[in-house]
């Protein structure tokens, strides 16, 4: 089974030359301290513990996956998974980038990301775990009262106690106003919470010895729609270690992340005190959902990441047949099929989507920290304004990609790759969820043409157009700048058409809105890799010494712009072409 290493000199390229990060984030009050010296100690531990602590147990965790007990409704976890997660909380990395006041360590979100990229690349089962503890350490610091948060967040964020989002029930999934579990007020001021609740992430298992979920119910007298959600807190155990009613009720079988259980979660008057105010659980939802959503984002590109390093490996190693221009190894039998077109196709589009993806996610990421941390309200509303309409795009382009590279580099391996020898195969099964949970892609889609274009009267994406503007008219020297140039302006003409069609018709803009999240995530990464190509070029000018690596960077930059982002093309005319071929066919007619 092939080795997986961190990535760090790519990861630190994004992050220190091409973001300058260090910069950004020491302009915040929290982060005045943080710079290379502890942000490079700190990646390169993450490096060790991914390598040799969360990798070695993948496989395995595959194989065996989660097993349910139905007498005492318990979860055993594969082999090893125990010991990992230990070793994980007890190193400090849940606490990474929570309050300090209840016992996180105060560092970046950014570098948190970095981290989760790692740990999915590694073990995606297993980093699920810590990484949903996540949203509900973040719904609690945002909703909870000062009670819930003294009792519940230091041994969240210590890794002592994990944390659930019970949302989807089996009759919904994203229209959560049909959502049937109920909470019947009680005379102590808690709930009795009742239903059931299926896909719940980490909500039974042996990891921990307590579980927090996250429960959306209605109370008796909600309206019988989206506002009439409420969210509670409801522990596995009370305060007096007694068992409270909320119980697995079996483990779904999976296509893959088998080693993360994956419950169906039944609630039988379990004993639960609300979050926030009464039917306000949307809001209360959606600051887990928006942190779960760039979590899944990085799922997508730490697979990917993992997946291209196989294939790498594979295609330097194996033999087979002799390039088209004639041997390029006369001295073996074969020439390393490194050396076909098709195979270098395969290849590069995964070299060029993952490292563009990786700068938008970092990109992303450091407005998050500013968003929360910077001293003047103006920049806090533009960074959280990029964050929100970001989000989606992050979501679901890193996770199709994630996917499409796992393939790419499933038929690099050709049939080796369709064993279970490489590990290709259990990361395409893994990477294929990514697309699916938290939102499905195409609901991202539409929360951005929905939602997100119209962000503040649409001052977020004039904010986001404004900075590659911006940047285009500083830079216009820049490799690349012109192609980046035309993208945005199809991108700008997708976005008024959806504007004005939208605005007559709302199925007009639901038909675009797959298309349109593509061509702004392909122009996003044009101007990204427009930016490391301009370092790049920088740094080569001035005589550095890694002139293999920056010389990566150009090529891989001219083959995005040459074969990836004329996609952009016909990604505007599929918007355009409207909803007509879409909505001509009655139901009769799908199955004739």
């Amino acid at each position: 089974m092939p080795e997986y290493r961190a990535p760090l000199r790519d990861m630190r390229f994004v992050f220190d030359e091409v973001l300058d990060a260090y910069a950004t984030l020491q302009t915040l009050p929290a982060q005045r301290e943080f710079g290379d010296d502890l942000g490079g100690a700190i990646l390169e531990e993450a490096a060790k513990l991914a390598e040799n602590v969360l990798a070695p147990v993948n496989a395995i965790g595959d194989r065996q996956g989660c097993q349910y007990d139905p007498q005492n409704h318990s979860v055993k976890t594969p082999e090893g998974f125990r010991a990992a997660y230990r070793q994980f909380a007890d190193g400090g990395w849940t606490a990474l980038a929570c309050p300090t006041e209840f016992g996180g360590q105060g560092l970046p979100h950014v570098l948190n990301m970095m981290v989760e990229e790692m740990t999915c690349s590694a073990n995606l089962s297993l980093g699920m775990y810590p990484g949903l503890t996540h949203g509900a350490i973040n719904a609690l610091v945002a909703h909870g009262t000062p009670e819930q948060q003294q009792k519940y967040l230091p041994r969240l964020i210590s890794g002592e106690w994990t944390g659930t989002m019970c949302l989807t029930e089996p009759q919904c999934g994203t229209d959560l106003g049909l959502i049937r579990t109920r909470a019947v007020p009680q005379a102590d001021g808690s709930y009795a919470i009742s239903g059931t609740k299926i896909w719940i992430t980490g909500g039974e298992h042996d990891l921990v010895d307590n579980i927090v979920h996250l429960v959306l119910a209605k109370l008796p007298d909600a309206p019988d729609s989206v506002k009439g959600i409420s969210l509670f807190l409801v522990p596995k155990f009370l305060d007096d270690s007694s068992r409270n009613p909320a119980f697995c009720g079996g483990l779904e079988h999976k296509m893959g992340i088998k080693g993360s259980a994956t419950c169906v979660m039944n609630f039988e008057a379990a004993r639960g005190w609300l979050i926030g105010e009464p039917n306000r659980g949307l809001a209360c939802m959606f600051t887990m959902m928006n942190s779960a959503r760039l979590m899944v984002g990085m799922q997508g590109l730490g697979i990917a990441e993992a997946a291209w390093q196989i294939s790498l490996g594979f295609a330097r190693e194996r033999l087979q047949s002799r390039s088209p221009t004639g041997p390029k190894a006369p001295d073996k039998a074969a020439d390393p099929i490194i050396v076909h077109p098709d195979v270098r196709r395969n290849l590069l589009r995964q070299k060029a989507m993952i490292e563009g993806c990786r700068a938008l996610a970092y990109f992303t990421g450091l407005h998050e920290d500013v968003a929360h941390g910077h001293e003047e309200p103006g920049v806090r509303q533009q960074a959280d304004d990029l964050v929100q309409l970001l989000t989606p795009v992050v979501k679901a382009f890193l996770t199709d990609e994630g996917f499409a590279c796992a393939n790419d580099a499933l038929q690099v391996l050709g049939g080796s790759g369709f064993t279970q020898d490489w590990g290709i195969e259990q990361l395409v099964r893994d990477a294929r969820i990514t697309r699916i949970y938290e939102g499905t892609n195409g609901i991202q889609a539409l929360d951005l043409v929905g939602r997100k274009l119209n962000l503040g009267g649409g001052r977020a994406l004039r904010a986001y157009f404004g900075l590659i503007q911006q940047w285009l008219g500083e830079h216009a020297d820049a490799p690349h700048a012109k192609s980046v140039a035309r993208a945005l302006e199809r991108l700008q003409q997708a976005t008024l058409w959806i504007a004005t069609q939208g605005m007559q018709d709302a199925e007009q803009a639901a038909a675009a809105a797959t298309p349109y999240l593509r061509l702004f995530a392909l122009t996003s990464l044009a101007w990204m890799w427009s930016r490391m190509a301009a370092v790049a070029s920088r740094q080569l000018a001035q005589g550095s010494s890694e002139t293999a690596f920056y010389g990566a960077k150009l090529k891989t930059a001219d083959f995005f712009m040459a074969r990836l982002l004329p996609e952009s093309e016909s990604l505007l005319v599929e918007i355009q072409a409207g909803k007509a071929s879409l909505m001509a066919f009655s139901d009769e007619e799908f199955a004739a």
